[in-house]
């Protein structure tokens, strides 16, 4: 088995085996999550698609299954429906333990710094597809949810950044931080060159642009099936 797919299904199998709690029952909701994942999920893996063959990006295929999608390896499509599981499940979670009220705050500061980072990242880089991509799109995320007040907005940053531990480590993994290649490489001249590790910058404002409008629609399907505040 591929290191990339040990990492996808052991990232999922913590949080599937989790979803059986009684308390948080996220098994319950899978009706919501599928066609949430989905919406998503497609126009992703065509962007991955195109980067992936104009280069702007791409996989080292010592660390893969050697089975393809067009360009894309099993496990980087897996990628889009395992990772937004595990984060929409810590979003259920946190809906028992956390009122919105106490996190509006950091709501609030987490949205103004994202802005201004992301903006800045993509109007001076605007020669770099994937910068300008991944930053101009997670900005105008933020701006539409925080504008529109979406009741579900402040748990789903809170989800975001709890989620960022675990995906720190499995992405410093596929980029290379403990393998003496990288499973993901990525063009440098589309990127910044700013680094978490291994991790290029434009990560985390993609897997923001990846997981908000999950947790979006997850919310309008299970809050329309149960008669609650859809916005």
């Amino acid at each position: 088995m591929s290191l990339y797919l040990i990492l996808m299904l052991a990232s999922f199998g913590s949080c599937l085996l989790l979803s059986f709690d009684k308390k948080v029952a996220f098994y319950k909701n899978m009706r919501f999550f599928i066609p949430a994942v989905f919406a998503v999920a497609i126009p992703f893996l065509i962007w991955d698609e195109y980067f992936t063959v104009h280069k702007i990006w791409g996989f080292n295929e010592t660390y893969l299954q050697g089975l393809f999608l067009g360009s894309l390896p099993l496990e980087e499509v897996l990628f889009f429906f395992l990772i937004p599981y595990c984060c929409v499940f810590i979003y259920e979670v946190l809906i028992d333990y956390f009122s919105n009220a106490l996190l509006q705050n950091v709501t609030r500061l987490f949205s103004l710094v994202f802005v201004l980072l992301g903006t800045l990242l993509a109007v001076l880089n605007m020669d770099n597809w994937y910068t300008l991509s991944a930053c101009g799109i997670a900005v105008l995320l933020v701006v539409f949810s925080m504008r529109l007040k979406y009741i579900w907005y402040p748990r789903a940053i809170f989800a975001f950044l709890v989620a960022m531990v675990p995906f720190l480590i499995v992405n410093g993994v596929l980029t290379g931080a403990v393998t003496p290649a990288p499973i993901v490489w990525y063009n440098e001249a589309h990127i910044v060159g700013f680094r978490i590790v291994s991790i290029p910058v434009e990560d985390v404002f993609y897997n923001f642009s990846m997981l908000i409008p999950i947790i979006g629609i997850y919310h309008y399907f299970k809050a329309r099936h149960h008669g609650a505040a859809v916005k």
